[in-house]
């Protein structure tokens, strides 16, 4: 599937699909047909609404719609985002809240690279706002990265958060979302042994797949059905003529969605009826649940080949972060290295992507670390997506991350020899 034309006819079938919906929205809106008592063409409008909406989402960059947040002075300050770091493949952002004092508690949120833009992640940076000065990592689509631009693998991936982490300084709080959880505490073994006076604070890690065999998953069980060679020859395509990355090899997202849609397609489908016949009686809204949740959902972007079936094989299949053999650049990172960062895990126990014993097998990684520097939480009752954007987030998670964070803050980092692995 290596071949341009199979990246087009996928983006020609979605680009068809868009027009089918504006095309249908437009015939069912003409004021003739409203003449018509049949409740025919309110439903092919309100079908080619949704249709519409739907496939155009698809190519779409969400916006992060954070605006203001309320100071302590009770004030509404304005957010901008600001680019610190530029690179090729993602950029160091920060939301800069104008005209409030600086927060003492500054936060790295390391948002994950697995189909999604870093906007997932929007109900997230807007509840640490208030509390805290917010970076975030924004990876860009692979489609829009000319060739030229070079690879990007995990090694990569983990030298672009080192390089992050080293820009925003050893007073960093580092909390890393589902995917990166592993290449975060690699990274942060990395500048352990390489530059430890650039080590962040804490460290922690939300239902990522740190050991993916310590507790079974569909993911996990995909991961090991699939040879390498299967993967490279069915998934992984060309971009097509319509973007900068034409010619470079990526996974495409929309492949991804349709595997994340396919898990739960029941679900999917029944909310999509649903949501046609309240368009169709003229009770759904621009920002209504559904659209506020599928404008992000079906908003994907491609991963880069290389770095999808690095992810699959060094991660997943060879468990080389679980297995403490993980190399950057021919270099062991060792994380062992990990003396005086506070690290925590949070899973949910109803996780079924990263499910419970995945993440919190980091702490046996760490047998460098005292005791009293380790934290762990499972939530109860808490799926994938709530330990760090839903209700569990808001309730139980976010104030025991803020208090592991000040638990972690006020401590001077003992000096210790510049270490290097050989």
């Amino acid at each position: 599937m290596k071949y341009m034309t199979t990246y087009d006819l996928m983006e020609t079938v979605r680009n068809t699909n868009q027009w089918l919906g504006a095309s249908a929205l437009a015939m069912g809106s003409y004021p003739a047909v409203a003449m018509v008592p049949n409740p025919f063409f309110r439903l092919v409008a309100a079908w080619g609404e949704v249709t519409e909406r739907t496939f155009a989402r698809m190519i779409a960059k969400p916006d992060w719609n954070i605006n203001t947040v309320v100071g302590a002075d009770g004030r509404d300050h304005i957010v901008s985002v600001e680019k610190i770091v530029e690179r090729p493949f993602g950029d160091l952002i920060q939301f800069q809240v104008h005209g409030r004092p600086q927060k003492a508690r500054r936060v790295l949120l390391v948002a994950p690279m697995s189909g999604h833009y870093a906007t997932l992640l929007r109900s997230t940076v807007a509840s640490l706002l208030p509390d805290c000065e917010v970076f975030i990592t924004d990876w860009h689509n692979a489609r829009d990265i000319p060739v030229s631009a070079g690879k990007f693998d995990v090694e990569d991936y983990t030298l672009y958060l080192a390089d992050f982490m080293r820009h925003l300084g050893p007073d960093t709080h580092v909390i890393a979302v589902c995917q990166p959880a592993p290449l975060t505490l690699a990274a942060t073994a990395y500048l352990a042994a390489e530059e430890p006076e650039a080590q962040p604070r804490t460290l922690t890690l939300i239902g990522g797949p740190i050991d993916p065999d310590a507790a079974k998953t569909d993911v996990t069980d995909f991961g090991r059905r699939v040879t390498m060679g299967q993967l490279e020859q069915f998934v992984i395509q060309r971009v097509g003529f319509k973007y900068a990355g034409v010619g470079r090899l990526v996974y495409p997202g929309m492949l991804q969605l349709t595997s994340f849609m396919s898990m739960n397609s029941e679900r999917h489908s029944r909310a999509f009826s649903e949501q046609i016949m309240r368009v169709a009686k003229d009770e759904a809204g621009d920002h209504d649940k559904h659209n506020r949740f599928y404008d992000e959902y079906l908003a994907v972007m491609d991963m880069t080949g290389e770095f999808y079936l690095s992810t699959v094989e060094r991660i997943f299949k060879n468990r080389e972060i679980a297995q403490n053999r993980f190399e950057v650049a021919g270099r062991h990172v060792d994380i062992a290295a990990i003396t005086d960062v506070a690290v925590k895990t949070v899973e949910g126990a109803n996780d079924d992507i990263s499910a419970p014993g995945q993440c919190i097998a980091a702490l046996d990684l760490l047998t460098s670390l005292p005791d009293e520097k380790k934290a762990s939480h499972l939530e109860p009752g808490a799926g994938h997506y709530g330990i760090f954007a839903g209700k569990s987030w808001r309730n139980n998670i976010r104030p025991l991350v803020l208090e592991f964070i000040d638990a972690n803050s006020a401590t001077p980092r003992a000096s210790k020899p510049h270490l290097r692995t050989v």
